[in-house]
Order: structure tokens, then C-alpha cells, then sequence
């Protein structure tokens, strides 16, 4: 029978066989059996002492692990990755540090921690590992700066529409808003942000996307949501147009949002999803280490605004020399027998018209905000509109 159709125990059972035999020469036989002289002495050994039982495979695993982690600790590990099917080894690491007890002790490293869930049969997907080490930017503060946007929509059981709203603290990350929508309505998310209003104060500027309800398109930024949120001292900026980077961390947080609340099993209707978005919310501020903030948790971070929402909108000083006029319908504005076209949504409200170094030039504001600018000169059509608006909060005017 040719060697290549035994089995390797046939073949060991055959060696020994011979080399166990009175006189046999057993180098002889290693060497036609093409082993080592050590492993074939091995075998014989084996076969002297078990029988054709030891001629079978042994584990190679060492008998002791000294180095192996502690049964307590994976077994740690794996009730967080349980709990948070998202996470990986960096943030599972910071949650058994400030757990405490054994785990605590001597946390394993975010690469142990990895292979003890493959150990496990745990499946690291796309969502399994952490982050690498990226350029970032955050302002200096909480509340200089929120990021608002709604995460597309997402189907319910009872065949209705989901459409979280979303509200990021650029410098903490902390998720000040995560409504669970019916709608993309204005009121919709006026309610949602004078809730947020009231128990965290106002930012300092809020930017968004240039869809509605904060915009019109990119050439028409203004909309009624956004006077709402002048009214209130917070200044409006806009995204660059098909530029997501401009909202990444709110990107990124949507990106989160999807992994570990938005993957399961449609929820069953609206107030169900309140419910579980809520309760995940808590965990992203509160418990879920944070790459970006080095492992800390955004509620770490974060400080509420000492600027308080306005029940009641005061009237609002503009400067000396500001020329005042209001808006008519359809955003005209007159000015030394001229007609110009601002915002549709200031109609009604009063602005100012600020000269600029450009005879019949000036720069409209409403309240703090700048809007745009215009040419009131002979050489325009009088019927000309705002084309364009920067995407620049400019500096607060002088009050």
C-alpha cells in the first residue's frame, strides 16, 4: 500500500511496530519513515507506555497558561460586549477601569480584550474594533457650537416613519437632542430644541445642513426656524453644500447611532422608539467611552449653558447708524426710493441696513445675524434678490 493513503497514526503504528522489535536499528527506520530520530524516539516512547493509544494527536496547548486572563475578568469582558454589541476593545477596557473590583485591577490591554471575544466566538464585524488615531477638531468650550441634523428616517412595525433628530455639542459630544420624530416639521423641531433649551441653555451658534426646515437650498439659508433661533441670540451657520464634513461630528454620531440602536429589529411604533432611544442616549452621554475625548464619556466633558432660554423675546437695540426699515411682503426692502428682495421670512420684522466703504452698498442684518448684502445703486435691477449668503457666522453686532 503506498505510504501517501495511510493515515499518520497507520504510519506511526507501523513504525513503532518495527522499531519495538529486539535489535531493530530505529535511526535506520526514522530515516526511511522520514522523521527526526527525536520524534521517532517519541513515538516509541509513546507506544511503550500507552499502547497504540499514544500514537494518537496531542493538544499542543501548554498544560498551564500563567499569562492567561482570569476567568472573572473575560468573563467581565464579555458581559460589556454583551450589554454593547457595538463596542471594542478600547472602550470595553475603559468601562472595566472604572467598574472596578478585579477586572478593574489589571484590565487586560484593548488587544487581549479583542482575542478574548474571538476566543469566545464573538464576531467583530464592521462595527467590532475601535477607531485609529485621527486629526481632530473641537472648539475650546461646551456650547460654542452645536451640530443639528435628522438621521434620514427609519420604518416602524405598525408601518409608520421614524426620523430622529439629532443635536451634538461640538467640543463634548454630548447628544443634547435624540428625538424620535414623526416629521422634519418646523414645529416638530422648535419643540424638540426649546426642551433642550430649558434644561441646557442656548449655544452660542447652532449650524445644520442647507435642507429644510433650517434652510431653503443653498441660496436661500433663512427659513422661519432659524429667525426663532435668532430671536433667541444664537447665531445660524450652514454646512458647505454637499460638504458632510462640515457636519462630521454629527456624521459620526449618526454613523454610532445606526450601529447600536437603529441595527436591531424595527421598533413597534413611535413611543416605542422614544423609549429605546432614550435609554440609549443615556448610555452614549453616561457610560460609552468616547475615542475622540480620550476614552472619556461626553457627560465628562460637558457643562450646561449659563445663557438661559427666553420665554419672552426682548426687543432687540441695534447700533447707532444702523438704518432700520422694515420688511415687506415677500422679503422687499425699500431704501432711498430702491427696492431690493431679502429673505421671504423676515417679512414683517425689522433689519438693518449697515453702509459698508462702497457707496450704495450695505450689509443686512437681522438682529445679530448678518444676512447678506446689498447694492442699492442705480446700476441694479430693482427687483434683485439675496443670490448669495456666506456660510460665515460673522461677529456679533454691537448691541
Amino acid at each position: 500500500m503506498p505510504w501517501e493513503a495511510m493515515s499518520k497514526r497507520d504510519l506511526r503504528l507501523e513504525f513503532v511496530t518495527s522499531a519495538s522489535r529486539e535489535g531493530a536499528n530505529v535511526r535506520l527506520l526514522c530515516a526511511r519513515y522520514g522523521v527526526s530520530a527525536k520524534t521517532g524516539y517519541k513515538w516509541l516512547a509513546r507506544f511503550k507506555a500507552e499502547g497504540a493509544a499514544g500514537l494518537e494527536e496531542r493538544s499542543r496547548r501548554p498544560g498551564a497558561s500563567p499569562r492567561r486572563t482570569d476567568e472573572a475578568v473575560e468573563a467581565a469582558v464579555l458581559a460589556v460586549r454583551a450589554a454593547h454589541p457595538a463596542w471594542g476593545g478600547r472602550k470595553i477596557r475603559r468601562v472595566l477601569e472604572r467598574a472596578g473590583g478585579s477586572a478593574a485591577a489589571a484590565p487586560p490591554s484593548p488587544s487581549t480584550i479583542t482575542a478574548i471575544l474571538r476566543r469566545h466566538g464573538v464576531e467583530l464585524g464592521a462595527f467590532g474594533g475601535d477607531g485609529g488615531d485621527w486629526t481632530r477638531f473641537a472648539h475650546d468650550r461646551p456650547n460654542a457650537l452645536w451640530q443639528m441634523d435628522f438621521k434620514g428616517h427609519v420604518g416602524l412595525g405598525d408601518g409608520s416613519r421614524l426620523h430622529p433628530l439629532t443635536v451634538l455639542d461640538d467640543h463634548s459630544r454630548f447628544a443634547l437632542v435624540l428625538e424620535a420624530c414623526a416629521d422634519q416639521r418646523t414645529n416638530t423641531v422648535q419643540n424638540a430644541l426649546i426642551s433642550a433649551f430649558r434644561r441646557y441653555g442656548l449655544p452660542e451658534t447652532i449650524i445644520t445642513d442647507n435642507g429644510a426646515p433650517w434652510g431653503d437650498g443653498p441660496g436661500s439659508p433663512f427659513t422661519p426656524l432659524g429667525l426663532f433661533l435668532i430671536d433667541q441670540g444664537i447665531r445660524i451657520a450652514h454646512a458647505r453644500p454637499y460638504h458632510p464634513q462640515t457636519m462630521g461630528k454629527d456624521e459620526r454620531f449618526h454613523r454610532t447611532l445606526k450601529a447600536e440602536a437603529l441595527s436591531g429589529p424595527p421598533f413597534a411604533d413611535l413611543d416605542a422608539a422614544r423609549r429605546a432611544l432614550a435609554r440609549w442616549r443615556t448610555v452614549y452621554n453616561h457610560e460609552r467611552p468616547h475615542e475622540a475625548l480620550g476614552l472619556d464619556v461626553p457627560a465628562a466633558r460637558y457643562t450646561p449653558s449659563p445663557r438661559s432660554y427666553q420665554e419672552r423675546i426682548a426687543p432687540f437695540a441695534y447700533a447707532p447708524g444702523d438704518i432700520l426699515r422694515k420688511v415687506q411682503h415677500g422679503g422687499r426692502i425699500s431704501f432711498a426710493g430702491r427696492e431690493r428682495r431679502g429673505p421671504k421670512c423676515l417679512h414683517g420684522r425689522t433689519i438693518a441696513l449697515r453702509p459698508t466703504a462702497r457707496d450704495g452698498r450695505f450689509e443686512l442684518y437681522y438682529r445679530a445675524q448678518f444676512i447678506t448684502a446689498l447694492d442699492f445703486t442705480d446700476a441694479q435691477d430693482q427687483s434683485q434678490s439675496v443670490t448669495h449668503v456666506s456660510e460665515q457666522v460673522l461677529p456679533m453686532s454691537p448691541v
